[in-house]
């Protein structure tokens, strides 16, 4: 049921007379004949619009073709022109609105979308044409397209960009040496420093051993053979035992950790049992046992001991010199030069390398004996002790 509207409600604008239609696909000349209904709309005009619709002739209507024989609804108008009725939009639930699309599913419709053909004339269109021929060097660097292959020239320059150049080969090749070197170095000085003194500690030891098995057979000495024992030094001051071989070489007596007596040649020198001369040793400071590594503390008063198989020979530090050439022999001479000596007597020379882990100069400690001491009067106060 229809409400009726006050007067002051109507509107003459959108509130259609009774017979009109508000659809505008619709013109008065194709209105169906049919009287106008005042009270269509539950509305009885009053007033000058009453006047007005009293005015309307008959005959208008007359005018309005037979062909129509009644008033098409609006639905079927809409549904006659399907080109401007609007799809209806299809109304989805709360869970079923599609997210928003996010940058990468954009840039692989981008990159799936083809590019536009060119619109303009013959000069943009081979400019185009040579574009696509040439791709660019980061393309054929970077990934493929999942959805197209490598041409053979962009493989070719992505081989290429894979390979090292010949800079960072040198570079590579300079580095691997470097530090192979530097292991190398590292092993050599780890061999010297420490296995050497391994080593040289178990043969002097060894040969320590032996010397003493055969003062205890009573096997005579006889002539010293060249790097053979013949006699134990000890240093109580710096705690040190060591075989003394004959001679000063290296491979046979110095680096087996032994203390050599220079008895060969014009370097001979005299034994502790001699009545007078200079014993003269050599001994590495450094590597190999290190006999002499610190004879540079001894200070004079203190006592070196060489023991045989007929005596022990006590002999105190008179002096010492810190530094001179390896060819300063002089220093072995009976009466040596530099040690203060004057007159002829019973001499002792300690020789070793300095300053140390080198072998530019010679580091010299002299003393004399003041001890002779059988061994069947048992050991010298400083060793009983």
């Amino acid at each position: 049921m229809t409400a009726v509207r006050p007067e002051h409600e109507y509107d003459p604008l959108t509130d259609h007379p009774a017979g009109r239609h508000g659809s505008p696909w619709f013109r008065a000349d194709n209105l169906p004949r049919t009287e106008p209904d005042p009270y269509a709309y539950g509305y009885a005009p009053q007033g000058p619009e009453a006047d007005v619709y009293a005015r309307v002739p008959e005959d208008v209507y007359a005018r309005v073709p037979e062909a129509v024989p009644e008033v098409v609804p609006e639905a079927d108008v809409y549904a006659r022109v399907p080109d401007i009725v609007p799809e209806a939009e299809p109304v989805l639930d709360a869970g079923s609105v599609p997210a928003p699309p996010d940058d990468s599913t954009m840039a692989l419709k981008r990159i799936a979308e083809p590019p536009a053909p060119p619109t303009g004339g013959r000069a943009e269109r081979r400019r185009a044409a040579k574009g696509r021929g040439h791709r660019a060097p980061a393309a054929a660097t970077g990934p493929a397209a999942p959805d197209r292959p490598l041409t053979r020239a962009e493989a070719r320059r992505a081989a290429k960009a894979r390979k090292d150049s010949a800079a960072v080969v040198a570079s590579r090749v300079i580095g691997e040496l470097f530090i192979t070197l530097g292991v190398v170095m590292l092993l050599f000085v780890t061999y010297q420093l420490w296995w050497t003194n391994i080593r040289a500690h178990q043969q002097a030891g060894s040969e320590a051993k032996k010397i003493a098995h055969d003062w205890a057979s009573g096997k005579a000495p006889g002539a010293f053979e060249p790097g053979k024992g013949f006699a134990i030094m000890h240093i109580p001051t710096l705690d040190v035992v060591v075989p003394i071989a004959e001679g000063t070489s290296k491979t046979k007596v110095l680096d087996k950790g032994m203390v050599g007596h220079y008895g060969q040649g014009s370097l001979k020198t005299a034994m502790p049992g001699d009545r007078t001369g200079n014993f003269a040793l050599a001994g590495h400071r450094n590597t190999h046992g290190e006999p002499f590594r610190y004879i540079n503390r001894l200070k004079r008063g203190d006592l070196v001991i060489v023991e045989t198989q007929q005596a022990y020979y006590t002999y105190a530090i008179t002096s010492s010199l810190p530094s001179t050439s390896p060819k300063n022999v002089s220093v072995l001479k009976p009466i040596p030069a530099g040690s203060g000596f004057t007159a002829p007597g019973r001499y002792i020379t300690l020789t070793t390398c300095t300053p140390e882990f080198t072998s530019t100069y010679r580091m010299i400690v002299w003393g004399k004996m003041v001890d002779e001491r059988p061994r069947s009067k048992g050991l010298p106060d400083a060793l009983a002790g």
